[in-house]
Parts: structure tokens; C-alpha cells; sequence
């Protein structure tokens, strides 16, 4: 199985290039978990992703945030948002469990500068998806957890730390929430996998950066340690961010292949 995680930064505009890359990729992904969508359910082009053999489950909002789960297999269980109205009115939860694997595709807040409340909000959702966790699964649990995480881990994980040194996605205590999450008890697969690559997953459109590879990694597989020997690899694929046209994500579509 393939899965994929994608912060598409618009569904409705990013279709076009999803199909061009599922064809240069002969058709291979399994599971898309998409961020951002930027529109409501009603308006997400279900009937392109059926066409190409995906049912889809959306937890969409207007304009923004917004995620989706398209599966060529079967969805049991599917959960939108955490059941918690003050969390769930930015739509950025989507789960559920295909193949005895619960799947969960998140969109954190990008947050923002110390004091600020998008910050203060950034840091009360980290700790609330800990909180679900806690009461909803096991580490023990077959779990994985993908999405764009709007963190970036370590100064391994950005182009420039200096530059970037007090930068949104690089604070101590974001990183701090994610070493939280990951203690309770996931790997972060890529860097299990890969310890000493350098390998982002963003790009800023602004002076060509994905040229430059001036990015940042923010985008996450994440599981259990009883999935860990199911996962084969990780791959980001730059194809899809380096096109002209259809208009690309500021963000490259990262891929899991595992034995599920």
C-alpha cells in the first residue's frame, strides 16, 4: 500500500496537476490524505477523484483549512474533527481506519509569534490531539498519523537555522510540542529511516525557492512501534512542486509504502 500525505493549498486548484502527477507516477497511490483544502465539502471535485477509483471522506471549510481522506480501499469508522466544538471549527482532523490501520490526517495551525493568540492556539491544539490520543488509542495500537504538522523538528529539518532561528516552525516550545506528540509514543518514519538526510518538504513561492531548495520539512509520517517493520520507505516527490504548470503547492506531496 501507498499512502500519501499532500498540502494541496487548494483541492479545486490543485486537481488538474494531482491527475497529470498520478499518471507520471502510473497510478500507484493507494491513500491521499490532503491538507488545506480551502473549501466546504459540497464543493470538493468528488466525482474527478471517482473517476480515477477514490472515494473520498472531507471535513471541509470555506476558504480555509479543510482535510480529506481518498482511499481505493474501503473506510470504516471514519471521524470527523475531535468531537470538540471550540477545536473542531477549524477544520484540520479527519480519521479513519483502512485495513485494520487507524489513520489520522491532521492539519496543525501554522501559529504564530510569541504572545500572539495564533500562537497560544497552536500550542492548545498540540495538546489537545495528546489529549485524544490519550483517551481514543494505545501507543500499542496500530496507528499512523501523517499531515502537515507545521513544525519543523530539528535545525536538521529547515535550509538556514541562523536565518531561520526564531521563526514560526522553529520555536522551542513548538518543537517541544512535537517531541510531546512523539513521545507519547510515535516515529517519525522519515527520520528513522533516513537519520542524516537533508530533505524538505516546503517551499516559499518567493524567489525560487524550490530551485534553491531553501524549504523547510513539515510534513510527517508518523506511527506506532508496531507498525514500524510494516514501513518500507518514505519518499518525497518533487515532481509535482517543481511544475510551471497546472500552478504547484508550496508543498510536495510525501509518500509511505508499506506492507498493510
Amino acid at each position: 500500500m501507498k499512502i500519501c500525505t499532500y498540502n494541496v493549498n487548494s483541492i479545486r486548484v490543485r486537481k488538474d496537476l494531482i491527475g497529470e502527477w498520478l499518471s507520471h507516477r502510473n497510478q500507484d497511490v493507494d491513500v491521499f490524505c490532503f491538507q488545506e483544502l480551502k473549501t466546504v465539502a459540497e464543493n470538493f471535485p468528488f466525482e474527478e477523484f471517482e473517476k480515477m477509483g477514490y472515494a473520498c471522506e472531507v471535513f471541509g471549510q470555506k476558504a480555509y483549512n479543510g482535510v480529506a481522506i481518498c482511499s481505493r480501499f474501503p473506510m470504516e469508522e471514519t471521524q470527523k474533527g475531535f468531537g470538540d466544538a471550540q477545536w473542531d471549527e477549524q477544520r484540520r482532523f479527519i480519521a479513519t481506519k483502512i485495513r485494520g490501520i487507524d489513520i489520522i490526517n491532521i492539519y496543525a495551525p501554522h501559529g504564530g509569534l510569541r504572545g500572539e493568540k495564533k500562537y497560544a492556539y497552536k500550542q492548545g491544539w498540540y495538546a489537545k490531539l495528546i489529549s485524544f490520543l490519550d483517551v481514543s488509542f494505545s501507543p500499542k495500537d496500530p496507528l499512523l498519523i501523517v499531515g502537515d504538522l507545521n513544525v519543523a523538528r530539528a535545525d536538521q529539518d529547515v535550509f538556514d537555522p541562523s536565518a531561520l532561528e526564531g521563526a514560526i516552525g522553529t520555536l522551542p516550545e513548538e518543537r517541544k510540542v512535537f517531541h510531546d506528540l512523539l513521545d507519547w509514543g510515535l516515529t517519525d518514519i522519515f527520520r528513522n529511516l533516513y537519520p542524516e538526510r537533508s530533505q524538505f518538504t516546503w517551499w516559499d513561492y518567493i524567489g525560487g525557492a524550490i530551485w534553491k531548495n531553501e524549504g523547510m520539512r513539515i510534513d510527517y509520517v508518523l506511527c506506532t512501534e508496531s507498525l514500524i517493520d510494516q514501513i518500507k520507505d518514505v519518499e518525497v516527490d518533487l515532481w509535482p512542486r517543481r511544475r510551471r504548470t497546472p500552478k504547484p503547492s508550496d508543498h510536495a506531496p510525501v509518500i509511505v509504502t508499506a506492507t498493510f
